[in-house]
């Protein structure tokens, strides 16, 4: 058993330890106010727009590619979001479909050139890391777009009443204690050895608190804020599109073998190019949560965002040689990158330095993963 939770769990402790570790030294720096409840919730709307663009970077590095132009991508949508708004009065509605649909023609067009024309991902989101940033600041001819309307800030900037949150988290709540149930049963019926009972559940239970805890401190402030209500939705379409889908696990058979892949007779290609697709639908949202949660839309919006994105599924365990991550291990990385933001940012750090140590945890990262592989 130890060994079993060595190999697949450590990478999840790890995770916790270093959320807890940024945590207890953020507080002592901070005096405490790196834990109120108005930065904790603060925190969760940084880690919403992470979170979601790292939702679409994990299937982007599971299949064994890249994207680098996801910042430049997010500051071009939220752009076009803001115009749409500001100068067009679009209603709220559209101007988010018209922003996903955007996102997708976006994240479509990388994938054709990377799955059908053979160019490298790298080169091709680095020349839309150019071309996008180039194009927003055409649209808007290098001025801040402003002010949103108050129908677009619902999506970044409201709260869900009381009544809600408390209904959703005992709905997540429940929803937990009957999972472990229900894989139990699964795995009973199966033949599968179960674990012990008190362990499953007492791991429920840890999950179970937390969520309460954080409903309460929440509570405390201004109640739960829309963007993590929709970083949750992504993460359980997300979890179900990897886990339980064909769809999925092509991904995954495509980052481990290639070739195997392809000779079991998966379409590779259109594989790759819906999976860019798909990063670029997260990218939009990313961007809809991004600007409204501004109250306008920026040529430098979304500047460097590919680095939180792209270290947030590595510290959460992808490999960037393809065919390993998780969605849940993605949103994880995205906290603690917002975290070390959140607490650098309160405590004046320059950004040279914030980039500095960010760039370091990237490297730290994928330097654990190459030697992880090797000791395996």
């Amino acid at each position: 058993m130890f060994k079993t939770l060595k190999t697949s769990q450590l990478k999840l402790f790890a995770m916790l330890a270093a959320i807890l570790l940024i945590i207890v030294f953020f507080s002592i720096a901070t005096d405490g106010a790196f834990i109120s409840p108005r930065n904790i919730s603060n925190l969760i709307r940084q880690t919403a727009i992470v979170g979601v663009l790292a939702i679409g970077m994990v299937f982007v590095i599971i299949s064994a590619e890249i994207d680098l132009s996801v910042g430049s991508m997010m500051g071009l949508l939220g752009g076009v979001a803001a115009i749409l708004d500001v100068w067009f009065n679009f209603p709220i509605l559209l101007t988010v479909l018209v922003t996903v649909i955007a996102g997708l023609a976006l994240g479509l067009f990388n994938g054709w050139w990377v799955a059908y024309q053979r160019v490298p991902s790298f080169i091709v989101t680095l020349a839309g890391m150019l071309a996008f940033r180039g194009i927003l600041v055409g649209l808007t001819d290098g001025a801040t777009v402003a002010p949103t309307s108050s129908s677009l800030a619902v999506i970044g900037q409201s709260y869900i009443p009381s009544g809600w949150g408390m209904s959703v988290v005992g709905l997540l709540c429940l929803g937990l204690v009957a999972k472990v149930y229900a894989r139990r049963k699964a795995r009973k019926q199966h033949g599968v050895e179960n674990q012990a009972a008190k362990f499953e559940y007492a791991k429920a239970l840890v999950v179970v608190s937390v969520l309460l805890g954080l409903l309460f401190v929440l509570e405390s402030y201004r109640g739960i804020p829309t963007p993590i209500l929709i970083l949750g939705g992504l993460i359980l379409v997300a979890s179900y599109v990897a886990k339980r889908t064909a769809f999925g696990r092509r991904i995954y058979a495509i980052g481990g073998n290639i070739e195997a892949t392809r000779m079991s007779g998966v379409n590779v290609e259109r594989t790759k190019m819906l999976v860019f697709g798909f990063n670029g639908m997260m990218v939009a949202v990313a961007a809809l949560i991004l600007t409204s949660r501004l109250g306008a839309g920026t040529p430098a919006a979304g500047n460097m965002a590919e680095l939180d994105a792209i270290a947030a599924c590595v510290i959460g365990g992808a490999s960037l040689a393809g065919g390993v991550g998780a969605v849940f291990g993605a949103i994880m990385g995205a906290l603690i990158m917002a975290s070390l933001d959140n607490g650098m940012s309160m405590l004046d750090v320059p950004t040279f330095w914030q980039l500095i140590v960010k760039g370091m945890i990237l490297l730290l990262a994928v330097w654990l993963d190459v030697k992880t592989k090797k000791a395996q």
